[in-house]
């Protein structure tokens, strides 16, 4: 024990303290997390640019109705109109959608085509398997490392050293978080071992299907270090609620240290990044 807690010591001297931010649902939020990715960036621009069509027309749809229903009752209107063609109406109502629509169209195809086409080559891909009711990790590189992550249980909270509730919120904290590095391109593939499931990741901007005997390919590039987090979107038995997904973002020193240590030791790599994060020697000691 006293070896790896020598390790654990050299590990979290060589990992430069860094900012972590947490970031995960909050009580009566409305909106969307905070973005930490482009890709985000640009769904929560083209939210707020749809909504400046959204209100304007729904407004109108209102009024049109509120006019109708009170300038056309049956008591003001003993003999209704018998106009069944207009011909001025009619071509408002159809040339008026489209140029919304047109409006709306570009810039979703934009967006999806930026979803699905990294502008660079990825430079770290990894593999995430959906299990019923956990998620595997592989790290497709050299020398590969693979590990299982899974929702934390309370009772381990204290010996993984994750007891800040505010940090690792119960029933979105998990065991093992996957580690990448800031401003790099990775690569997802996503898969399934038994049945549906979904592989989401909110701050990201990226969701996309886990199913069996496939592999749906998603991809960002966090630009903020610090913890985030998702779940599983697909219903995919009686323990969906808890299948969460977090993702660990850190600069490349590290990533890179961590790496190199999770190959022969995950746990203890694992502490002594979090202590690097978070500040805190005491994580790096807790199973020692």
């Amino acid at each position: 024990m006293n070896g790896l807690a020598s390790g654990a010591a050299g590990l979290v001297a060589v990992l430069a303290p860094g900012m972590a931010l947490a970031d995960q649902p909050r009580d009566w939020q409305w909106r969307f997390q905070e973005a930490a990715t482009p890709i985000m960036e640009q769904i929560e621009w083209f939210e707020v640019y749809t909504l400046w069509f959204i209100i304007p027309i729904t407004l109108l749809v209102l009024a049109l109705l509120a006019w109708c229903i009170i300038r056309f009752r049956a008591s003001a209107n003993p003999t209704p109109s018998r106009t069944s063609h207009n011909t001025v109406i009619e071509v408002i109502w159809t040339v008026g959608p489209v140029v919304v629509l047109l409006f709306l169209a570009i810039p979703s195809f934009q967006l999806l085509t930026a979803q699905y086409n990294p502008p660079e080559e990825p430079q770290l891909t990894l593999k995430a398997t959906g299990n019923q009711w956990n998620w595997d990790y592989e790290y497709q590189i050299d020398d590969p490392l693979s590990f299982n992550s899974a929702m934390l249980p309370d009772a381990d909270r204290a010996s993984l050293g994750k007891e800040d509730r505010g940090v690792y919120p119960r029933l979105l904290a998990v065991d093992n978080e996957m580690v990448v590095p800031v401003n790099t391109t990775v690569r997802v593939l996503v898969t399934a071992a038994d049945v549906l499931h979904a592989f989401a990741m909110p701050a990201f901007g990226v969701k996309t299907d886990a199913v069996p005997g496939r592999i749906n390919e998603i991809w960002f590039n966090a630009t903020k270090e610090g913890l985030y987090y998702g779940q599983c979107s697909e219903l995919c038995g009686k323990d969906h609620a808890f299948m969460p997904i977090a993702i660990r973002v850190v600069n490349q020193a590290q990533y890179d240290t961590w790496l190199a240590a999770a190959r022969s030791d995950l746990p203890g790599a694992n502490r002594a990044l979090m202590a690097a994060v978070d500040g805190n020697q005491k994580v790096a000691d807790a199973a020692n």
